[in-house]
């Protein structure tokens, strides 16, 4: 009774209650208090979060006390972690994500080839890029905010990667990704966005190797369908890796093809402005914070000042209240740290301090008994990794560098074990096992509904994935049925990854 009442609850909230008399919403099978679809493994697309809060006008006093607060938090035991081994195998989390045509130092034993044939609407190719999360989709939105916050990460704290050893393989990670959206990007005025039908590929339940469903694919072309979110997110994360990928002799010239791409699709996000909508998967509410993400990234690697005014424009226009958190769907913090990075505005800085203030123990949002603060119930960890992230940038800029650390640390080690588990697979104490993820829960013997219900472990550990994380009383069951605390995704992992990279980084400095 209390699932059947919980399920009626979240049919309700996400409001889609209009459309389940004509679907297999109707079709629930219950089982161990965890509502699933009867031939449908996830859940149907959800509205996006929201995109703002409220901006009122709290004055310096506010931010200092949420500074002062921080220090009332931080527990007493003082834990460390191995930084270098989270980092390699969030990297290895990624290529387990893999789609296409996989190199021949393949690390996953358990992945090969798979959706070699994605082809465009004529044809294009359309192989590569990475599943999102624990289904076989390429949605091309939270692909791209994944680049675009890995590759953050890199360039502020790539020492990180040298000392870790992972600097070739960090690239790799990145160009996989990036590769794809050079040849997502088929004309001035077109671009592939997804690859794959929620509807079609979330009725299955198997190895990404042997699926044989149809794979649609979904083009921006400013006529049929808009898309400046995702097409200007993309453009941010090409012009973010032509700086990372600027002077390294084993990838000579890739720097200026990824500005030239990029260049083309901001172009094309700024002309043909609108929101993007493919089927309610990743649909966003506002398409300008994108945009300005894209000119602040492009005059970060070009120094054409053209691009930062019509940042700033943009910024005044669209992304200068507090986001409701940084993630796939919102880049108003990022942006106020970019800015502030390139231009040194006051301006921009206080509200980079006001972003993260509100984030802190006794400010804003709720915490857990254990100490992760609380934004949302579906993935609170990817939540609480978006602003530690910010956060920590925002120290290596000097803005309240001690105090971020700390708070910094307390998120991101709650995630690795100080409750008593880890919430990434196949490392630290008592990981999770059951990961809501089909090719590591399936192999040439279990597949389907008997992979995804099976009491036992995962055949296959997904090394270095970031679960969903908990409930708001810290209370966590490894059930791969769960896909609001259990599932993966590449979104989930990327600002966590620069979280642990800037730790190591400031831990490298003697900053522990």
């Amino acid at each position: 009774m209390n699932a059947l009442l919980t399920t009626v609850f979240l049919v309700l909230v996400f409001g889609i209650w209009s459309d389940v008399t004509a679907s297999p919403l109707m079709e629930r099978a219950l089982d161990n208090d965890v509502a699933t679809y009867v031939g449908e493994y996830d859940p149907p697309p959800m509205p996006a979060p929201p995109s703002e809060e409220d901006d009122d006008d709290e004055g310096d006093e506010y931010d200092k006390r949420g500074v002062r607060e921080v220090h009332k938090y931080i527990r007493q035991v003082n834990t460390t972690y191995n930084y270098t081994e989270v980092l390699e195998k969030s990297i290895m989390f990624y290529e387990a994500q893999r789609s296409g045509e996989l190199p021949a130092d393949n690390r996953i034993p358990y992945r090969g080839n798979s959706a070699v044939d994605d082809v465009g609407n004529s044809g294009e190719d359309l192989s590569g890029g990475y599943y999102d999360a624990g289904d076989h989709v390429k949605f091309g939105f939270p692909m791209a905010f994944t680049t675009t916050a890995l590759t953050w990460g890199l360039i502020e704290f790539k020492d990180a990667y040298e000392a870790a050893g992972q600097l070739s393989c960090m690239y790799e990670t990145i160009k996989w990704a990036t590769d794809y959206f050079i040849k997502a990007h088929v004309s001035p005025t077109g671009f592939y966005s997804q690859v794959g039908s929620g509807g079609i590929d979330h009725k299955y339940w198997g190895r990404p190797e042997i699926m044989a469903m149809s794979r649609p694919a979904y083009i921006v072309d400013g006529i049929s369908m808009n898309g400046s979110d995702v097409v200007g997110e993309t453009a941010a994360a090409l012009a973010a890796a032509s700086i990372a990928f600027n002077g390294v002799s084993e990838y000579e010239g890739y720097s200026t093809t990824l500005l030239n791409v990029a260049k083309e699709l901001f172009d094309f996000a700024y002309n043909y402005q609108g929101n993007y909508d493919a089927g309610g998967y990743y649909a966003s509410t506002k398409y300008g914070d994108e945009l300005c993400w894209a000119a602040a990234w492009l005059y970060r690697a070009t120094d054409d000042a053209s691009y930062l005014t019509k940042a700033e424009t943009l910024y005044a226009k669209h992304s200068k209240s507090m986001g409701w958190a940084f993630s796939w769907g919102n880049k108003n913090a990022g942006n106020q740290l970019l800015l502030y990075q390139l231009t040194g505005s006051t301006a921009y800085k206080k509200k980079v301090t006001k972003f993260v203030t509100r984030w802190m123990p006794g400010q804003r949002l709720p915490y857990t008994p254990l100490g992760l603060v609380y934004r949302n119930s579906w993935g609170p960890l990817r939540y609480a990794a978006g602003t530690t992230m910010i956060a920590l940038i925002a120290a290596e800029e000097g803005i309240n560098t001690e105090s971020y650390i700390d708070w910094a640390k307390g998120q991101i080690h709650y995630m690795l074990g100080d409750t008593g588990r880890s919430y990434v697979v196949g490392f630290g104490n008592n990981p999770p096992v059951r990961p809501h993820h089909r090719a590591s829960s399936c192999n040439s013997t279990l597949t389907g509904s008997q992979a995804l219900k099976s009491p036992n472990a995962n055949p296959n550990i997904l090394i270095g994935a970031l679960v969903g994380g908990p409930s708001s009383d810290d209370s966590y069951t490894d059930n791969r049925q769960d896909y609001i605390s259990n599932e993966v995704a590449c979104d989930y992992n990327a600002a966590f990854q620069s979280c642990i990279a800037g730790l190591l980084h400031f831990e490298l400095q003697g900053r522990k």
